[in-house]
């Protein structure tokens, strides 16, 4: 008997979730969905508000011009960051974010599908939508 995924959910159950980067790239793109342990959140679809905008460009910009001419770049989301657990596999990576802004110093964490890895810098920039996953799950995973 086979056993159905469940849904998203806004808390994790367990510690460690049924989900794995294998399974997010087949996923609509048109949802925003990452996995904390292996569970499933699913972000807002709307556009992020306009000082959230405001606040990441600035950011960006800033950032940019600062690491201008050195190894290190700029990433703002949506962009993948996979944190795996010892292989890097795509079944075996239950981790899989897309931080507001992140900053990867290393070339050898970047693939075409985003960074694999912990990036030397990672930004969120809290909004009342998304600031319990930010601060309680996210925060942890960093």
């Amino acid at each position: 008997m086979e056993t159905k995924k469940p849904d998203t959910v806004n808390e994790p159950e367990s510690e460690y979730g049924l989900y794995s980067y294998a399974d997010y790239l087949t996923w609509p793109i048109d949802e925003v969905v990452e996995l904390i342990k292996g569970i499933r959140f699913k972000k807002a679809a709307a556009a992020p508000k306009r000082i959230h905008q405001r606040v990441s460009v600035k950011l960006v910009s800033k950032l940019y011009h600062f690491l201008e001419g050195q190894k290190c770049q700029v990433y703002n989301a949506p962009f993948d960051v996979r944190f795996p657990k010892g292989s890097k596999e795509d079944h075996k990576i239950h981790d899989v974010v897309q931080p507001d802004i992140c900053v990867i110093c290393d070339p050898e964490k970047l693939d075409d599908r985003g960074c694999i890895g912990a990036p030397d810098l990672i930004v969120e920039i809290l909004s009342p939508g998304n600031s319990q996953t930010e601060l309680k799950h996210k925060f942890k995973l960093y």
